[in-house]
C-alpha cells in the first residue's frame, strides 16, 4: 500500500540541520503516525512522503520555504518586565503562550533587558534548511474515526494534549493541536 491522501503512514525519522547537527530523532518517542494529507507535516516532507510504500527509506532536504518558513523578524516584540508578573524563573530559551489578535501563540525569551524582555513568535526551525532521513514503517488506510479527529488512535495510549503549542511534553511535543504520540 502506498501512503496516499488519508492512509495513515507511520514512519522512523532523523531530522537536522544544514550542517548535519541531529535536531530531533523518532528514536525517543518510536515511530511517529500521521494522516497524510492533511498538512500535519511540513509541506516539504508530506510531499516526499507521497507514493512511498512499507519498507521504503530515503533522504530530503527541505529549504525553508517548504519546511518552516523564514525567519520574521516583525515577529520580535519587546514587552515590559511588568507584565510578567508572577513569571519568577524566567530565563532565555523560556516558551511563553501569549494571547493575541489570532489566538494564543508560543514565543520564546531571547534577550533579557532591565526594562523589558523580547520575544521571538518565529518557529524555532524557522529560516532552517532540514534534512529528514525517513524509514517508513506501516501504511494503511485511515478509519472513519480517525478522519474524523483528524489525527491516528494508538491503543493504549491516553495522553490527549489540545495545547496547540510546540512544548515537548511527555510523549514528544504537540503541534496542530495534538501530541506528537498520535492520540
Amino acid at each position: 500500500m502506498q501512503i496516499t491522501k488519508d492512509k495513515v503512514a507511520t514512519f522512523d525519522f532523523t531530522v537536522s540541520d544544514d550542517q548535519g547537527q541531529i535536531l530531533d530523532s523518532s528514536s525517543k518517542i518510536g515511530p511517529f503516525p500521521y494522516i497524510h494529507g492533511n498538512g500535519y507535516l511540513v509541506r516539504g516532507l508530506e510531499s516526499a512522503m507521497e507514493g512511498k510504500a512499507i519498507g521504503d527509506s530515503f533522504s530530503v532536504t527541505i529549504p525553508p520555504a517548504q519546511g518552516y518558513g523564514e525567519r520574521d523578524e516583525s515577529l520580535l516584540t519587546s514587552v515590559p518586565k511588568n507584565k510578567f508578573q508572577g513569571i519568577e524563573d524566567m530565563e532565555l530559551g523560556t516558551l511563553i503562550q501569549v494571547g493575541g489578535p489570532n489566538g494564543t501563540q508560543i514565543m520564546e525569551v531571547v534577550e533579557i533587558k532591565e526594562d523589558g524582555v523580547i520575544l521571538d513568535g518565529n518557529h524555532p526551525l524557522a529560516g532552517m534548511t532540514l534534512k529528514f532521513d525517513v524509514s517508513i514503517v506501516d501504511v494503511r488506510d485511515a478509519t472513519a474515526e480517525e478522519l474524523q479527529a483528524g489525527h491516528p488512535m494508538i491503543e493504549g495510549c491516553d495522553y490527549d494534549c489540545d495545547c496547540g503549542c510546540d512544548e515537548d511534553h511527555e510523549h514528544g511535543g504537540c503541534g496542530s493541536g495534538g501530541c506528537n504520540c498520535g492520540c
